[in-house]
């Protein structure tokens, strides 16, 4: 299972592939202030790839529950910056984390290869959707909604709305081959709706390649009443488990502690396995 995207190939179903998380933003929940500013941001991609990260996802507008909303420049002038200096100084595949297509197209213009929409390209009226066909890029679309009642069972609610996706993409030109989907784990559900789409995720990833990203979320901490910081182990599990459920890609903060789960996982979960 071979993605291709300005220039950049990347392989799935030999390995699992780590997206590094890159916020550079004051507000994300685990690491917000951490690398807002171009040297700090450059400085923790860098050592993300050192430690294994295949993608480094970059995000200039938190999403975590109860964010504030930026306006559109001021994303623009978080983001591009960075990606300009990590295109060009560093070997690695770069998302950029949107849900706006003018952002998604700046990106792309100044080095990023991948668009990772939190919205599933249902947020505009197929601009995103355009600009992914326009650079023939591979396109992440994430579920969402805005609350997490559902009036269906929730797969099945979710399955919809990736069709929709898919018709959307379709409409506006896109190569439907390159969509990866995310259940949005976090996103428009609640504690016992994560835990039930984790527990079916192989008939979410039966649908296309799919991404979890469940880094240090509310969920994992909620039985213990752990911090962010404190849910790195909760946070492996998930991942490991959602790995064997059809999980292609993991969003993560910890790539090092990911790498190391994995040099094993992998070995026992893709073995025999030849494309």
């Amino acid at each position: 299972m071979i993605f291709s995207s300005l220039g950049k190939t990347f392989i799935l179903n030999k390995e699992t592939l780590i997206m590094g998380i890159l916020n550079v933003t004051p507000d994300s929940f685990s690491d917000g202030g951490n690398f807002n500013t171009v040297d700090l941001a450059f400085e923790h991609a860098k050592t993300l790839i050192d430690q294994g990260a295949h993608i480094i996802d970059i995000g200039g507008q938190s999403t975590r529950p109860g964010h504030e909303e930026v306006d559109l420049q001021t994303e623009i002038d978080r983001v591009i910056p960075v990606i300009k200096k990590i295109s060009k100084e560093l070997d690695c595949i770069i998302s950029i984390d949107t849900y706006r297509y003018e952002v998604a197209e700046a990106a792309l213009k100044a080095g990023a290869h991948i668009i990772n929409d939190v919205w599933g390209l249902q947020k505009d009226n197929g601009e995103m959707a355009q600009v992914a066909a326009k650079y023939n890029c591979v396109v992440i679309a994430m579920h969402n909604q805005n609350s997490n009642f559902y009036e269906e069972d929730i797969i099945l609610s979710i399955k919809k709305f990736f069709k929709k996706t898919f018709k959307i993409a379709e409409s506006n030109g896109m190569n439907t081959n390159k969509i990866i989907i995310d259940p949005g784990i976090g996103f428009g559900k609640g504690y016992s709706e994560n835990i039930e789409v984790l527990n079916r995720l192989k008939e979410i990833s039966s649908i296309a390649p799919t991404l979890l990203g469940v880094s240090k979320k509310g969920f994992i901490g909620k039985d213990l009443t752990l911090s962010p910081n404190d849910r790195i182990e909760g946070t492996i599990a998930v991942n490991i488990l959602g790995i064997l459920n059809g999980a292609k890609i993991i969003r993560v903060h910890d790539v090092l502690e990911h790498k190391k789960a994995l040099s094993i996982a992998d070995k026992i979960i893709y073995l025999n396995r030849s494309n």
